[in-house]
């Protein structure tokens, strides 16, 4: 058949399948028909990894990776399991090594002392995941996830806490769906072993979980009149009026730093000190982060960073701080304003 024929993209008796075709291309070092084998699958993959890792950058990387190995095995690849399913074995495991390697970055020493008002948690090197690069396919029938939860920073932070095969099992059957047949031959183990990772990482999750009101839904009046309160209390610089925008429990972040600021006045304290600190308010410009509202910052209408803010009912719980330039120009916010 051409290259550029016309293909029908159902199997059946007599029926040349259209990944077939692609597939027996590629495998003959066509390296357009690979890419169009694939290409359907880099977003998620790219999900898949920051999930286990917590970066988009790593993320971003791992998927190349995944991609050239793929290019590089297809000859192997015996098509007992799905395209995709190959496709989720090598970056599963690419990622799993990955987290390896990250284990033995120096770590960061941990000065802040557990009071009241703070608190002392292990640091995360997090990034924070443009809503306009989710993908769109929905998970399988066997997740236990919605997938707007499924991508929250929250649940994201909860997940780096789990050791890395707990971590992999977890988001291969709860969050996409997979069987656990195919989990287990993802991970390249058991259904057992799956079902005991499965299990104690359900119940560390649980054990993070925070209990919060149900957020306003994205662009509603409520988040709309929430979000242009903030960012006006934002770029005054008015502190007081930011705490009245706060849950009567709220708390701050800032990855990679290690700990977390609780309460009203520890964060007041927080937020005046770094007003003294820059010397001027921060300009804001409004995005979307993890499934969250989000803002990009700018100081002297220079990039500084993003802050996300995590909702509960009408008031905001928690703002995390990502202080990175680089930041704001990759959700497609101004260089400079």
């Amino acid at each position: 058949m051409p290259r550029n024929g016309p293909r029908s993209v159902y199997g059946g008796p007599g029926v040349i399948n259209a990944m077939t075709v692609d597939l027996e291309l590629a495998k003959g070092g066509d390296e357009r028909a690979f890419a169009t084998l694939v290409e359907p699958f880099r977003r998620e993959l790219q999900l898949h990894c920051y999930r286990l890792l917590g970066s988009v950058q790593d993320a971003e990387d791992l998927v190349q990776e995944t991609l050239l190995a793929a290019w590089r095995g297809l000859n192997g690849f015996e098509e007992r399991a799905s395209l995709r399913s190959w496709l989720y074995r090598i970056a599963t495991h690419r990622s799993l090594n990955a987290i390896r390697e990250r284990g033995r970055r120096p770590a960061t020493e941990n000065t802040m002392r557990p009071s009241r008002t703070r608190r002392a948690v292990e640091p995360s090197w997090l990034e924070p995941y443009a809503d306009g690069a989710l993908p769109d396919p929905a998970p399988g029938p066997e997740a236990r996830y919605e997938q707007r939860e499924a991508i929250q920073l929250s649940f994201i932070v909860a997940l780096q806490q789990l050791p890395a095969k707990q971590r992999a099992a977890l988001v291969l059957r709860d969050v996409l769906g997979f069987p656990t047949d195919e989990a287990a031959s993802i991970l390249e183990t058991t259904p057992q072993s799956v079902k005991a990772a499965l299990q104690r990482a359900r119940a560390t999750l649980d054990s993070y979980t925070i209990e919060r009101e149900q957020a306003p839904l994205p662009d509603s009046p409520t988040e709309r009149n929430l979000l242009a309160t903030f960012s006006d209390a934002v770029e005054a610089g008015d502190t007081a009026r930011l705490l009245t925008l706060l849950s009567s429990d709220p708390r701050v972040t800032m990855p990679p730093s290690p700990g977390e600021l609780l309460g009203h006045e520890a964060i007041g304290v927080y937020l005046d000190h770094g007003a003294e600190v820059r010397g001027a308010p921060l300009q804001v410009r409004p995005t979307r982060a993890n499934g969250q509202p989000a803002f990009g910052c700018y100081l002297r209408s220079q990039p500084w960073g993003m802050m996300v803010l995590t909702l509960s009912g009408s008031k905001v719980d928690e703002i995390t701080f990502f202080i990175d330039p680089a930041l704001p120009g990759r959700f497609g916010l101004p260089e400079h304003i």
